[in-house]
């Protein structure tokens, strides 16, 4: 073994139950009165504190998670 774990990826959540209580500025997801990664003044905000509950329907968020339209969606 070489010493350190393979990080796996996490899935990007569309609906957290407490957004705010998470830093989403990066893939660590830190707790927001801890933060590692030193961002310094403040967390990112969850898309859908700005957003809405609909926020991944506007926009390209492909870079981000996979989403297939549904039968009978508008595009």
């Amino acid at each position: 073994m070489l010493g350190y774990m393979k990080k796996i990826k996490q899935k990007f959540p569309l609906h957290p139950k407490h957004p705010e209580r998470i830093c989403w500025g990066c893939e660590k997801y830190c707790p927001a009165d801890a933060m590692i990664c030193g961002n310094g003044s403040g967390r990112t905000e969850h898309p859908i504190e700005s957003l809405g509950d609909d926020w991944y329907l506007w926009g390209d968020w492909s870079d981000v998670f996979d989403l297939q339209p549904e039968s009978g969606e508008i595009e």
